[in-house]
């Protein structure tokens, strides 16, 4: 009987482990990601934006500031 109930609890944990560390891999290249304003522009056309260069060092400016999700904040 265990020799059915191992394989399947192995898979069921590694399937589980695997997507948990593949999510936190994710949510810390997405927080270390870094682009220039060519990378910037382009994701702007691509959603029907075309941005000017005021617009351009605002979003700049902002995405520099931007606290890093979780870093530091305490929940109440």
């Amino acid at each position: 009987m265990w020799q059915y109930i191992t394989p399947v609890l192995t898979l069921i944990l590694g399937l589980a482990g695997g997507f948990a560390i593949g999510v936190w891999y994710l949510k810390n290249q997405m927080t270390n990601m870094q682009m220039d304003e060519k990378q910037i522009q382009q994701i702007a056309r691509s959603m029907g934006m075309n941005l000017n260069q005021k617009q351009m060092n605002q979003l700049s400016r902002k995405m520099q500031t931007q606290p890093k999700s979780g870093a530091g904040k305490k929940k109440k």
